[in-house]
């Protein structure tokens, strides 16, 4: 377990097409572990490969409900509309106002290469959408509705 670099807009790894994963080796379960341990310690909802300088078509999420592995997924159904802001942890410090699908149906393989459908509405719609667009070289920034503008945290 690993927490790896995540590669900010700018690196070229980010508008890369990722491979797809032919089996899960030994070293792909180290780089799915690391991806966990890297989202959480940035407290991010979700990672792709790419963001960590991997071009392989993995995803991990979690917005709340456990975590979410995602290997090859595709977008099989999507319905709705949901517009609302977004962050990406390679744009650190930004967020953005995005439209996305309220409903998303995704199509993927589990760590055992087992074919698993995953439904998500809302936030998890919304990953789903941000993550696989990763997979694909492309960053929220460019579905970016207005300007993006600076994230504020609150101090305790």
């Amino acid at each position: 377990m690993a927490i790896r670099k995540i590669r900010e807009m700018g690196d070229d790894v980010l508008t890369k097409v990722c491979k797809e994963v032919e089996k899960v080796t030994p070293r792909t379960k180290v780089l799915i572990d690391d991806m966990f341990d890297t989202m959480y310690d940035a407290m991010g909802v979700g990672l792709a490969a790419p963001q960590v300088g991997v071009l392989k078509r993995i995803v991990t999420i979690d917005v709340g409900e456990g975590p979410i592995l995602l290997i090859n997924p595709e977008i099989i159904e999507t319905s709705g509309e949901q517009t609302g802001e977004e962050g990406c942890l390679s744009v650190p410090g930004k967020s953005g106002v995005v439209t996305r699908p309220n409903y998303v149906k995704v199509r993927a393989f589990d760590e055992d290469m087992k074919e698993i459908v995953l439904e998500g509405e809302g936030l998890l719609a919304r990953a789903f959408c941000h993550e696989i667009d990763h997979l694909d070289g492309h960053l929220y920034v460019e579905k970016v509705e207005g300007e993006l503008e600076d994230m504020y945290y609150e101090e305790d």
